[in-house]
């Protein structure tokens, strides 16, 4: 049996190992992949979406998709994920942020297209819910969107208030809701007896 070579993680070699694992079929099988935990890494994703690395902004926007393609959650934690090495890292909010979505349709064809920071774009639906949480403190509205497994998007405050403007009034279970359709679900964001 020969020894396992375990080497402290860091960036390049996440990034190494990202590039090498890239496939063109879409995003990589992180969820398949059970390599080793090798440690924490000194990498934050801020509420905004800005990566940091020992402190220090990731200025390269190629980089910082590289290592959002790798990223996974696990329980209430969050990793990037090679074929070879997985280390936590801190999420502040979400690990994305949807920055800009189109409409097509209305009604309940209506379909809302998100596109976050890295460039993910997804289509809102049964599979890609809206949700919007309340801070318990201040009642202040996060609202997300699915994008890929267990991963949200914070819809950022100027997408937000384009969503409240297309919100429409629906009953559900015995309340009135104030929300948004897509995809043929309706997603409620505030019942409609808070509306001013």
């Amino acid at each position: 049996m020969t020894a396992q070579n375990i080497v402290k993680p860091s960036a390049d070699s996440l990034a190494a190992s990202a590039k090498a694992a890239q496939s063109k079929k879409g995003a990589p099988p992180v969820e398949k992949w059970n390599p080793p935990f090798c440690g924490d890494l000194d990498m934050r994703i801020a509420r905004d979406g800005t990566w940091f690395y020992l402190g220090t902004p990731i200025g390269r926007p190629g980089l910082v998709k590289l290592f959002s393609s790798i990223i996974r959650k696990d329980g209430d934690k969050y990793f990037l994920v090679t074929p070879v090495e997985k280390v936590g890292i801190t999420v502040e909010d979400a690990p994305f942020v949807a920055v800009d979505f189109t409409v097509t349709g209305d009604g309940a064809d209506q379909v809302l297209t998100f596109t976050t920071h890295v460039d993910d774009v997804v289509a809102a639906g049964p599979d890609h819910p809206i949700r919007v949480a309340r801070d318990p403190e201040t009642g202040e509205p996060s609202p997300y969107v699915l994008v890929r497994r267990n991963l949200e998007a914070l819809i950022d405050r100027k997408s937000f208030y384009r969503l409240v403007d297309i919100c429409t009034t629906e009953s559900r279970d015995g309340t009135d809701w104030f929300g948004v359709w897509s995809g043929g679900a309706f997603f409620p964001v505030i019942p409609a007896a808070e509306l001013p």
